[in-house]
């Protein structure tokens, strides 16, 4: 049995839900998304809670069961909070900028990475070694900060890269002569 999906999705004020067949939208102060539930799950409209049920017993019900709950109690949280993700950037002359629709990033290579700023999510960088990702999307907030922590993971032996906020970095030790 799923802990996750037995608990309903409670609506908090000024957040709207709305179920037709398998697809439920939300609409809220920062904006509306919508996720499509897979057939196995079924999804109602009770008062201010969205509840989500198994149709069957079988093991892939039960897991989109959990899933489903999950995924529309991030659109909920999305559209009243907003998510966000920050990036720490560490190195000798590393550093990011916002330039226009770009996020401009000079990483250590011969030129400056410039990463276009998808629609719907919004970058600032409060400090040149920091990064600020922010958006309603869930998803698509995670996708854009590992697109960027991409163009240079940090490095096991002096740590440098780009780093999410509070990442553990396995630091390992150099040869020795």
């Amino acid at each position: 049995m799923s802990r996750v999906g037995k608990k309903p999705v409670s609506l908090p004020s000024g957040v709207s839900a709305k179920v037709d067949g398998q697809k439920v939208s939300v609409k809220g102060a920062k904006g509306e998304l919508f996720f499509t539930v897979p057939d196995d799950v079924s999804v109602a409209l009770d008062g201010s809670q969205v509840k989500v049920d198994p149709r069957a017993e079988t093991k892939r019900a039960r897991a989109m069961w959990g899933m489903s709950r999950a995924m529309i109690n991030n659109l909920v949280t999305g559209v009243s909070k907003g998510f966000e993700r920050k990036l720490e950037i560490t190195g000798v002359g590393y550093k990011a900028a916002v330039a226009g629709k770009n996020l401009q990033l000079s990483l250590g290579f011969s030129h400056d990475v410039n990463y276009p700023i998808p629609a719907g999510i919004a970058i600032a960088t409060p400090r040149p070694t920091e990064i600020v990702i922010s958006g309603i999307d869930r998803r698509q907030v995670g996708q854009v900060a590992a697109e960027i922590r991409s163009y240079r993971p940090p490095e096991p032996y002096k740590g440098k890269g780009v780093k999410y906020e509070g990442e553990f970095i396995f630091r390992k030790e150099g040869k020795k002569k």
